[in-house]
């Protein structure tokens, strides 16, 4: 069963897209063009680039951040807030079906 997400572009522009579970968030953004998500390393937790913020309501349901993806949190392009993760780390369930996710200016 596919669930929505949405990115809201730094413009106020949104995407919306029907993504796969078991998909991690920065694979779907690329394969959907979203701009400002580029994912250079592939989701190896190296690079940063897919930094997004997590719209408050839907933080609690995206799990912790680790200690790992704290440290690559700093080296993120764009403002880092409380609501910051590197969407490589964060895959696609059921339970996240409506997600709200904000690309940083950068």
């Amino acid at each position: 069963m596919k669930m929505n997400v949405t990115w809201i572009l730094p413009d106020g522009g949104e995407i919306s897209a029907a993504i796969d579970p078991g998909q991690s968030l920065m694979e779907a953004a690329t394969a959907h063009d979203v701009p400002g998500i580029v994912g250079e390393c592939g989701g190896c937790l190296s690079c940063a680039s897919c930094h997004v913020h997590v719209d408050e309501a839907w933080l609690a349901k995206t799990g912790e951040v680790e200690e790992f993806e704290d440290v690559m949190l700093d080296m993120a392009s764009g403002e880092r807030k409380s609501t910051s993760r590197l969407s490589c780390q964060i895959e696609a369930h059921p339970d996240l079906d409506g997600l709200r996710l904000y690309v940083p200016e950068v």
